[in-house]
């Protein structure tokens, strides 16, 4: 039976979980925030076990995601309540996920040996990886983000990925959970039951946290004097979105950018990055405009990166458009293009995503051991070196050109740039085994 307790404490995971993000940014408070959750799923059925779990997640996604609203009023043109309702139905979708976890986790814990501090991670890993990529996906609010300050921790990102910071940390909130509530509660009704398995898993798991935090002093102290150095600049040029496409206001996003350029040309960069879409007018296909681009470049005499929609085809009478980065040799020829493969919901309206995505690509560039360089049209913009530390960053909602020099070669290829999200794979074979193994049995 569900009470006010329960739905308390599935209240309180959720303020929890919201306070390890940005803008509050108390993350340690992420490592016993689902601890709440997983008290309130005692004895519950499927149907208690759901709704306790999507009312977490509501106020987890409800609390890190609400800047989609601003997209969607401001600039989708839609009602305020209609805006509400939909970003709510959003919060839902997400939280169900949630759902899904608590239901498993109630499942799994009640038939098989293993502790919380093992079903946890496992399911909530799998599940993140899940939502990250179904229904094209939605990768904002990974739990390892909330650790992006935490940076001996997060190295361990350039082999499991972000995944295995969330790992630890549900881990450790299984942990908690089974020294304080689960463990002894499962021996009081059943004294003969050993506790090997948990304190086994308590042991591995404090060996597992210290090799992470010591492997990441060890990365973050080692010499990362790189191959050679390059001076980089960017340009923040704070368009509003709704006047970026307007016709009207074209000129003047073009100018911006070729002002904040000249700016920045100031420091002798060898390379300049706008931002995604910076350029509003389809490159290559409006020829005036991108004469003009590419003129400019020529000017300048450094590589140009910025983004712009591309025309990659015709298919069934229809233009076939792409978001796309190009790069200009100082010559003004392109060098490359490369298509955004992975489009995000909401990606190129939001006027709030400014300090997520940068969390996202400080843990990226970990991953890969390489230097990050970010432009974004209201910010944040900045440096990340290789090793996830914020070499200098932008105000947000201002107009801005930076430059940094930038270790490139610092580090070998990684193990998860050569192999990607291993980790996870074994997240996920784990809990089909412990679903299978359990399926019919009960402790």
């Amino acid at each position: 039976m569900m009470t006010k307790k329960d739905i308390t404490l599935s209240v309180l995971s959720g303020i929890l979980l919201v306070a390890g993000f940005p803008q509050v940014d108390l993350y340690p408070l992420s490592w016993i925030a689902i601890v709440p959750l997983l008290i309130s799923l005692l004895e519950k059925d499927m149907k208690a076990s759901f709704f306790l779990g999507i009312l977490s997640g509501f106020i987890y996604f409800l609390g890190t995601i609400f800047w989609v609203f601003n997209s969607i009023y401001y600039y989708g043109h839609l009602p305020a309540f209609l805006g509400g309702i939909l970003v709510a139905a959003l919060c839902l979708y997400l939280g169900s996920y949630v759902g899904v976890f608590a239901v498993f986790f109630n499942y799994l814990t009640a038939r098989s040996r293993f502790p919380a501090l093992f079903i946890a991670p496992v399911l909530w890993v799998t599940l993140e990886f899940l939502r990250t990529y179904v229904f094209t996906g939605f990768p904002w609010s990974v739990l390892g983000y909330s650790q992006y300050k935490f940076l001996a921790l997060i190295q361990i990102a350039d082999i499991t990925g972000v995944y295995g910071v969330s790992f630890l940390i549900a881990a450790v909130n299984g942990a908690v959970f089974d020294v304080f509530v689960y463990g002894p509660r499962r021996h009081d009704k059943m004294p003969l039951l050993g506790r090997w398995h948990m304190t086994a898993g308590l042991i591995i798991l404090g060996i597992t946290l210290i090799a992470s935090v010591s492997y990441g002093i060890w990365r973050l102290n080692s010499d990362s004097k790189g191959s050679h150095t390059i001076r980089a600049g960017v340009v923040q040029g704070n368009i509003e979105q709704d006047k970026k496409w307007d016709i009207n206001f074209q000129r003047e996003t073009i100018d911006t950018y070729k002002s904040l350029a000249k700016n920045a040309m100031a420091d002798s960069p060898s390379l300049i990055v706008w931002p995604e879409t910076a350029v509003p007018f389809i490159f290559g296909s409006d020829n005036n405009l991108t004469s003009e681009i590419r003129e400019f470049q020529k000017s300048m005499g450094v590589h140009l990166i910025f983004g712009s929609v591309t025309v990659k085809g015709i298919k069934n009478n229809t233009y076939q458009l792409s978001n796309s980065s190009i790069l200009l040799a100082p010559d003004g020829t392109i060098v490359s293009v490369y298509d955004k493969i992975h489009l995000v919901p909401y990606g190129e309206y939001v006027p709030l995503r400014n300090l997520f995505p940068f969390i996202n690509k400080l843990v990226e560039g970990i991953e890969n051991r390489v230097p990050v360089i970010r432009a974004a049209n209201t910010g944040i913009s900045g440096f990340i070196d290789a090793k996830g530390r914020i070499i200098r960053k932008s105000d947000i909602f201002v107009t801005s050109a930076l430059t940094e020099d930038l270790e490139i070669g610092s580090f070998s290829e990684s193990f998860y740039s050569k192999y990607g999200d291993l980790f996870v794979f074994f997240c996920i074979i784990s809990c089909i085994l412990l679903i299978a193994n359990s399926t019919g049995r009960k402790i």
